[in-house]
């Protein structure tokens, strides 16, 4: 998994792939069937892993407010951590495919829709709820946060800190559409506090 996510889906090779799992190409060919099957297969382990934050974040936190803010605070986290490649790897890992590999790059972009569309729902509960004002595009400000959560993938692959993201966030949550009660208005201007880092999620090659 670690080489998709750090090379890319075209640049990894098989030589490389068999190396990180200690097999020979023929026994790669046997369990998997080809690379696009064991890219895919390496997808689905990330989402269970690294690549679940969002899910759960949305999934446990109480207020759609909460859930966006965990979401991007722990991916300031995961993104940054040292003991895997930095980055989102559904994010990254065809930026630079040829049209050889549509059908992976097809894929992926239907994954980060889903995730989009997961965003949407979640803000569109809090809307219903009475969290945000009803007024509120519920579909342009999850684009927004997608677009901040991309960001955030592009500036750790290019060595951005934990730190650099978190600020990125806390001023990302400032643009949150606030209702008019005073409890809305201090969940949404609530000062970022500093928070230890948390353990990566249990990943392998």
């Amino acid at each position: 998994m670690h080489v998709f996510w750090e090379r890319g889906y075209e640049a990894a090779s098989i030589s490389d792939l068999t190396a990180a799992m200690g097999i020979t190409p023929p026994s790669l060919y046997t369990a998997f069937g080809d690379k696009e099957k064991l890219f895919f297969e390496a997808i689905e382990r990330y989402a269970l892993g690294p690549g679940g934050i969002g899910r759960r974040a949305l999934d446990e936190e109480p207020t759609a407010h909460a859930a966006i803010k965990r979401w991007l605070e722990d991916a300031a986290d995961e993104l940054t951590q040292p003991c895997h490649p930095a980055g989102c790897m559904v994010v990254m890992a065809t930026t630079n495919c040829s049209v050889a590999a549509e059908r992976v790059q097809a894929s992926l972009a239907k994954r980060r829709a889903e995730g989009e569309e997961r965003v949407h729902r979640r803000i569109q509960q809090g809307i219903a709820a009475g969290e945000l004002p009803s007024g509120t595009d519920a579909l342009a400000l999850a684009n927004f946060y997608v677009t901040v959560y991309q960001g955030m993938s592009m500036q750790a692959k290019d060595g951005a800190s934990r730190e650099t993201l978190l600020a990125s966030v806390a001023m990302a949550m400032r643009s949150w559409p606030v209702s008019g009660t005073k409890a809305d208005a201090a969940s949404a201007s609530g000062k970022t506090m500093k928070r230890p880092r948390r353990p990566a999620m249990g990943t392998a090659h």
